[in-house]
């Protein structure tokens, strides 16, 4: 694969060429200093992926990563020296299109191989998305999809996002009311490292609590729980959450195809499914089950994804009920659940 590095620090450069070279399906395509010079360089030779730092003169790492996906669409990680520092621009990239962020690795002590095995890794699976949202395509026949069930109201709702995903799930929640009545949990495809950061991001940007979901707590109305691990999130059939390492060859962790399987399980039929912006299928095998067994499924539409990939590889499944631009996902579920006293609308 052919990659691209965004970064005006010598030694930041270096160190992710030494990382690069330990990996020999991996070669670098360019070197850019700023994100004006990375525009440019993208337009001549888009390269599989880029790695982007955040703080740069000129254009920096967020404005550069919305122009790019606006521009000339690659996949991009970013990798900066200082993430605690600079969530919210973390986040802000995000939500323009870049799938994940990781520190920049260090290369100068002893075990080089082993300091660069979380970029590497993080490398091999935008890897694989590039294949797979370049070939999404369901591969067996959809099974027919049992009618939503009209006997109870939903009390749990479960969001799945992935590129694109911070600032849409601040839009949705923003758009609840503080009284909301059902439990809301998110599975976000971010890594751990920055999973509390971005719990504590939401909280500051809507006015429903937002924190980490706990090993073994029940989901409570009016709050909104985020799976804070790199281990999978899943829902008991007791109602509460677990974090399990099974499946362990699952490409995202935590997965959202593995949660909302398990909401399908042991959901009992009141549980709403919502899956947003994001590359790749992770979601939409999951979304199918939760329709399969008669619950509200619901997917982003195509004009406010900032990636098209897992909105549309449900749509293609045939998983979401309804497909929705993202302002009329929050009022959907105020409808629904303000039927309270009757058979939900559906």
């Amino acid at each position: 694969m052919k990659i691209g590095i965004v970064n005006d620090m010598p030694l930041a450069v270096e160190a992710l060429q030494q990382a690069l070279a330990l990996d020999p399906g991996l070669s670098v395509a360019w070197v850019a200093g700023d994100g004006e010079q990375a525009l440019q360089a993208c337009a001549a030779q888009r390269p599989d992926i880029i790695l982007m730092d955040l703080l740069m003169p000129v254009v920096d790492g967020v404005e550069a990563t919305r122009r790019i996906m606006a521009q000339t669409p690659c996949a991009i990680i970013i990798v900066t020296g200082d993430m605690d520092r600079n969530t919210s621009r973390v986040f802000e990239a995000m939500g323009h299109g870049a799938l994940d962020a990781i520190d920049t690795p260090r290369m100068g002590g002893a075990d080089p191989q082993a300091a660069a095995a979380p970029l590497l890794r993080k490398i091999r699976n935008v890897g694989w998305l590039i294949g797979a949202y370049d070939r999404d395509r369901p591969r067996h026949p959809v099974p027919p999809v049992r009618p939503v069930a009209a006997a109870l109201a939903p009390c749990l709702i479960v969001i799945g996002a992935s590129a694109g995903g911070p600032p849409s799930l601040a839009a949705l929640l923003g758009g609840l009311p503080a009284d909301f009545p059902a439990a809301i949990v998110l599975v976000q495809h971010v890594d751990a490292n920055f999973a509390a950061g971005m719990a504590s991001w939401l909280d500051e940007q809507v006015t429903l609590p937002v924190r980490l979901a706990v090993d073994g707590e029940l989901p409570q109305p009016g709050a909104v729980l985020l799976a804070g691990t790199d281990d999978h999130l899943v829902l008991h059939d007791d109602g509460t959450l677990r974090y399990t390492r099974e499946p362990a060859e699952g490409l995202y962790r935590p997965s959202i195809d593995v949660f909302f399987e398990s909401v399908a399980r042991h959901g009992r039929a009141q549980a709403i499914g919502i899956l947003l912006t994001g590359m790749g299928r992770d979601g939409a095998r999951g979304l199918q089950a939760m329709r399969e067994h008669g619950m509200l499924t619901i997917a982003q539409d195509r004009a406010t994804s900032a990636v098209y990939g897992m909105p549309k590889a449900a749509a293609e499944l045939d998983a979401a009920i309804e497909i929705l631009p993202l302002d009329r996902i929050a009022p959907r579920l105020i409808a629904a659940l303000g039927a309270t006293t009757g058979a939900p609308r559906t």
